[in-house]
């Protein structure tokens, strides 16, 4: 398969990723390696892999791949999930900032502490989200338009608010959140041919509670994910700026549990949850 590789493994709210730096140093990982290592009955098992690379831009590189082999530009999870890799490695201290060079940008984080446990709790600035077809690559997009309609392949529309945190996110409002609806319609939207690039998939509502929002993801090269931190922050965005709800210090309850999300004025957004370290391994 490759050589051999020391890794890391942990959940955050039940969305896995192992972590590892691979020998090189290139981030360069075959994607039939990717698969495997992803595989749950053949492999390891994860939602993805985080690949350390060298930053000449931050403190550190960091490369993320979905477990069909494609690369994504930004995960909230993944992120957390690395700064407990570097926390295990004794290179990220709690109650100190760092900085993470993705391909979807440089993020800071700091891991806020760790519990008697082992969870640590870390907080991510996410970047600024970016509204419209243009932001996350819809064919002859222009503008900042929030919504767009998008026709599926039996006829029927969708109504999607379009938003960029680096990564592409298709955010559908609903008054009732349905499983198998997800599951019909979030492949259709991750790979409607209208998105360049492919999306990551939200179906949210807007919750009893105040300040709470509850989604279901499919993200782009995983499929249905019990939660997603960059997911996260596209829903609280996009209800924000929908006039969905009138607080900006959000939670998003997902299957796998609930992330506090922060949209500020200049939609710059602040993600927190939990991280819990699983295993360190090494492929034969």
């Amino acid at each position: 398969m490759t050589d051999s590789l020391k890794f890391f493994k942990a959940h955050a709210l039940g969305n896995d990723y192992l972590a590892l730096e691979l020998a090189d140093g290139g981030g360069a990982l075959a994607p039939e390696t990717i698969v495997r290592l992803c595989d749950r009955h053949r492999g390891i098992g994860s939602d993805g892999i985080l690949a350390r690379v060298p930053s000449s831009a931050a403190d550190f590189g960091l490369r993320i791949f979905n477990p069909d082999g494609s690369e994504a530009e930004k995960s909230g999870n993944g992120l957390r999930i690395f700064a407990a890799y570097l926390h295990d490695r004794g290179e990220a201290q709690v109650g100190g900032a760092f900085t993470v060079e993705t391909p979807g940008g440089v993020v800071e984080m700091t891991i806020l502490e760790v519990a008697a446990d082992g969870t640590l709790s870390v907080e991510v600035e996410m970047g600024r989200a970016v509204f419209g077809g243009a932001a996350v690559g819809l064919r002859g997009a222009a503008g900042e338009s929030p919504t767009e309609l998008l026709e599926l392949p039996a006829g029927d529309r969708v109504e999607a608010t379009l938003v960029s945190l680096g990564n592409p996110h298709c955010v559908v409002f609903t008054d009732a959140l349905d499983v198998e609806e997800l599951r019909r319609r979030g492949p259709q939207l991750a790979t409607h041919p209208a998105f360049v690039h492919g999306t990551n998939v939200q179906f949210a509502r807007v919750a009893a509670e105040p300040a709470t929002l509850d989604a279901l993801v499919w993200e782009r090269g995983a499929g249905e994910t019990l939660a997603s931190g960059s997911s996260a922050c596209a829903v609280a965005a996009a209800a924000v700026r929908r006039g969905l709800v009138a607080e900006r210090a959000l939670r998003v309850r997902m299957p796998g549990g609930t992330l506090e999300v922060e949209v500020r004025p200049d939609w710059s957004l602040r993600l927190r949850g939990p991280v819990m370290p699983v295993f360190r391994g090494e492929t034969l």
